[in-house]
């Protein structure tokens, strides 16, 4: 009995030691890793080096992340509007009856990055946005129909996913934050549908934001040509990791200037998981209108700097009204963080859990005070 025990001991030993080497290395084989949302990414090692002495050139970055880029054709099918006379045959008999018609469909394009080798591929909001039909052709020529997992208006982030046999190539994930102003990049994407497309340049800027393109803005400015068509592609470092998402250019005219905007992949990949797993992001919201400090508000208020945010608005029902916050005060820091901006007060409350108190600390008549605010959930965006 003794030798029994032993070797069934043995053998449940031995079968854990191997199931934690499967989850720990390659968690895809396991069968119910798909459904609980767990997705594998690549992701490069950080290195003290990386992005300033490239271990590849250029033609070999380019090569590593080009088969992980995708072009996205889009179509959405222009709904009519039914004019009120419509039910009148005599109106029907002089301007027809636009409900025999074919139905009119528009189309757009732009481009994506695989980012799992089971088909999940990120993309911007607006490139999918309204889609009614959504197509994806792979690098290796392949094309396929594809489904939204979820986006993400405010940082204008997508994600779809596609049903092919076999492991799709995902990109490597790099280390935006490791990145600085003067390192070579390359802009890979669908650029006016001509096919795809790669362009150089170097990271212009950091940290870019209050550009009234999206809620949430840390872009990436670079100089790497961006035109219509390259939105959702990707922006990739000299050893081909992703470094961020193309988003946006400025140009009255719509063609490439030299300003071009990109998602960090930090963000993405923060954004992309929550879509994943739930389908949608989860951000907190303590329902207050702010505005900036100038120094003429600092001066009339008798504070020392511009640091902090001005409370002009509180929603009714809100947190921020529940725990006692007046339109008037001066919002200085949550818990230990403190409040310099509008950006940073935005993105401090939307990384807070909903549910998790905090305390807000104000200035109110000049006199410095606390408040315990319990963070609520950030509403969805309505759609413009």
């Amino acid at each position: 009995m003794r030798k029994h025990w032993l070797l069934f001991t043995q053998t449940v030993t031995v079968a854990l030691a191997l199931l934690f080497i499967v989850q720990t290395l390659k968690p895809e084989l396991l069968p119910n890793a798909a459904r609980s949302g767990v997705v594998t990414l690549q992701e490069s090692a950080p290195q003290a080096t990386e992005g300033k002495n490239p271990a590849m050139g250029l033609s070999a970055a380019a090569q590593k992340a080009m088969p992980s880029v995708v072009n996205i054709f889009t179509s959405t099918v222009i709904k009519t509007p039914i004019h009120p006379f419509m039910d009148d045959p005599r109106f029907r008999f002089f301007f027809g009856d636009p409900r025999d018609m074919e139905p009119q469909s528009s189309s757009s394009l732009g481009s994506g990055v695989i980012v799992s080798p089971d088909g999940y591929i990120l993309t911007n909001h607006h490139v999918v946005e309204a889609a009614d039909q959504i197509e994806v052709a792979l690098a290796d020529g392949r094309k396929t129909k594809a489904h939204v997992i979820g986006s993400d208006p405010e940082t204008d982030l997508a994600v779809i996913k596609v049903e092919l046999p076999g492991k799709l190539p995902a990109i490597t994930f790099g280390h935006p934050e490791r990145v600085q102003v003067g390192d070579m990049v390359l802009a890979i994407g669908n650029p006016f549908g001509v096919g795809q497309t790669v362009t150089m340049g170097i990271i212009s800027a950091l940290k870019r934001n209050h550009l009234g393109l999206n809620t949430f803005e840390n872009f990436i400015q670079t100089d790497a040509a961006i035109n219509p068509g390259n939105s959702g592609g990707a922006l990739v470092d000299v050893n081909g990791n992703l470094i961020g998402i193309n988003s946006a250019i400025y140009s009255p005219n719509g063609g490439s200037l030299g300003i071009g905007f990109a998602i960090p992949a930090s963000i993405a990949k923060k954004t992309m998981e929550q879509i994943i797993q739930s389908g949608s992001v989860t951000r907190g919201w303590i329902g207050a209108g702010v505005q900036e400090l100038t120094p003429e508000l600092a001066e009339s208020f008798k504070l020392g700097s511009t640091k902090g945010v001005l409370i002009t608005e509180v929603i009714r029902s809100s947190p921020a009204e529940q725990a006692g916050i007046k339109t008037g005060d001066i919002l200085i820091a949550i818990d230990d963080k403190t409040i310099d901006d509008w950006n940073t007060m935005l993105e401090t409350v939307a990384n807070l859990p909903p549910g998790k108190v905090v305390t807000a600390r104000l200035m109110r008549n000049g006199t410095a005070t606390s408040l315990p605010v319990k963070i609520g959930k950030r509403p969805r965006p309505r759609e413009q």
